[in-house]
């Protein structure tokens, strides 16, 4: 698939670099013509890249200390997140899902004001956020036993508040395309809560050129999507498909035509504690 427009060259952070989407995100960047900064907590790891992603910077850091994070995040144009807490439970999924969202963007604004050369601040860096279809549906037995839904929507809500341009992809399950099932759909309202493969499916590469497609895309910016595959081939044209979509509401935590079950009232003190310090000051 081809990039449509003019392509900018950007300094990419990709966190959750060396997970099964990840990897593709560092490769197709790279591929279109960016320079990428892969952030893994074990550089070890970063001998999984594929062999044409081994070009990338790799940094190391650790989601969940927010003090080793300040290195990956300077002098970036844009943040591709990818990251998952991988079985982590109730735990993980505060802690990483969430927490690797508020504690990456904690360190970017603490750059950004305190660096010493003033035109970095107010840096307006992409952001692509990748979480989940289903993301809404609060009632599953599987968002009961790890809260994931709830913790991948609430760093959701972060980056919406943060004031940075962004787009936000929830895939269907990875992967569970027929081989002739390739044709993108971007779907919003998140109201498909079976739980399985037929909420949708799609393939791992196209979730993530649809990421890296995203940080250069005017069309994509403040929208919310369900990411899916149906029959027939890929299109070439993203900036068509991001387009058809409605933005997100300025203001609101949460996307176009999403239910309201999620009041911030009843949210945890800490949540909305980290919503007020990283909200933007304009």
């Amino acid at each position: 698939m081809k990039a449509q427009s003019s392509i900018h060259r950007l300094q990419v952070l990709v966190v959750g670099a060396t997970g099964s989407i990840g990897r593709l995100v560092v490769d197709e960047a790279l591929r279109a013509g960016h320079a990428v900064r892969a952030l893994v907590r074990d550089p070890a790891r970063a001998a999984a890249l594929p062999a044409g992603a081994r070009r990338a910077d790799v940094v190391q850091g650790d989601l969940t200390h927010p003090e080793s994070l300040a290195k990956a995040v300077d002098d970036i144009d844009a943040i591709v997140f990818t990251h998952g807490s991988d079985g982590g439970g109730k735990t993980g999924s505060e802690q990483v899902d969430y927490g690797g969202v508020r504690n990456v963007l904690a360190a970017l604004r603490d750059r950004q004001e305190h660096h010493e050369l003033a035109p970095l601040r107010g840096r307006q860096t992409r952001i692509a956020l990748m979480t989940a279809i289903g993301v809404t549906n609060r009632a599953s037995s599987y968002n009961h036993s790890t809260e994931a839904h709830d913790w991948k929507r609430r760093a959701e809500r972060l980056v919406r508040a943060s004031g940075l341009p962004y787009t936000i992809v929830r895939p269907g399950w990875f992967d569970h395309n027929d081989a002739d099932q390739h044709r993108l759909v971007l779907l919003q309202g998140d109201r498909r809560h079976a739980g399985d493969p037929s909420d949708g499916v799609v393939a791992r590469r196209a979730i993530a050129e649809a990421l890296v497609r995203s940080l250069t895309s005017d069309a994509a910016r403040g929208k919310t999507f369900e990411l899916v595959a149906e029959q027939g081939p890929e299109q070439a044209d993203f900036d068509a498909l991001f387009d058809a979509l409605q933005p997100d509401r300025p203001g609101a935590l949460d996307a176009c035509s999403d239910q309201d079950n999620m009041p911030l009232g009843g949210e945890p003190e800490r949540v909305r504690a980290d919503l007020a310090r990283l909200a933007w000051q304009g």
